[in-house]
């Protein structure tokens, strides 16, 4: 594993009970950072938490429970996060994939969960802790899109529109940050075998498999990589970019 530099920072990653939030978490442990978990699922947190610092001793890693798509509620949690310590590096990867239907056939209250989480979330996020790195001068904040935000999944148009919107969300924020030392970034994996699966139908997961021509679905620690090094002060020239992490199935 190649060694990252967070050395004495703070990283805030959200959806960091499980899968790519996990994953992301623990590389910023590894990489010398103090992380602090968003999530709506306090036990899963604590049990993250905890398995972080049994495996990484000495690993600074505190949970905030926070709703990402209740405004008030990341208010609060970047409170409480500030309280803690400065924060440079933000992560917003809290996500769900949605209903496998047909677009006529889209329920209206699951479409608006997708966007709520998926976008509104990243938007709160990015909203409420902006104005501190912009008052430090430093920042780093990573939004978790998809292959699918670039190139449309069929029987996940949710999912896809949320991801689309994440990218340009990123590009945007990170024109009007281009003054600063503040970069802006995102991320679009392909199909990741984490347990977002679990809300997929078995046809639509060998629909992504097929579509990536190294034949096989990501690993987290793989994300987590390109993420984490994002995060870092080695990342200093590029903001508004888009990062493909597809195994080859992106074509621009």
């Amino acid at each position: 594993m190649n060694q990252l530099d967070m050395k004495g920072r703070h990283g805030v990653v959200t959806g960091g009970a499980t899968g790519l939030g996990y994953a992301i978490a623990e590389r910023m442990v590894t990489s010398g950072a103090r992380v602090t978990l968003w999530d709506r699922d306090i036990g899963g947190m604590g049990t993250a938490a905890d398995r972080i610092k049994a495996q990484h001793p000495g690993a600074q890693v505190v949970c905030v429970h926070v709703d990402v798509t209740h405004h008030a509620a990341v208010v609060q949690a970047t409170a409480q996060t500030l309280a803690i310590a400065p924060v440079d590096a933000m992560v917003n990867c809290a996500g769900i994939s949605g209903p496998n239907v047909k677009l006529w056939d889209y329920d209206v209250a699951a479409w608006q969960q997708v966007m709520d989480i998926n976008i509104n979330g990243v938007f709160f996020g990015c909203r409420e802790m902006v104005p501190h790195m912009r008052s430090r001068g430093y920042g780093r904040i990573v939004n978790i899109a998809s292959v699918a935000g670039k190139e449309g999944n069929p029987n996940a148009s949710a999912y896809s529109t949320s991801k689309a919107a994440v990218i340009g969300l990123t590009k945007s924020l990170g024109k009007e940050l281009a003054d600063l030392d503040i970069k802006v970034n995102c991320v679009t994996p392909a199909a990741v075998r984490t347990a977002i699966f679990d809300q997929m139908s078995e046809q639509h997961i060998q629909f992504m498999l097929s579509k990536i021509p190294m034949g096989r679905f990501g690993a987290p620690e793989e994300i987590a990589a390109m993420v984490v090094w994002l995060c870092t002060e080695d990342c200093s020239f590029t903001t508004g970019a888009v990062f493909d992490l597809s195994g080859g199935r992106a074509t621009y």
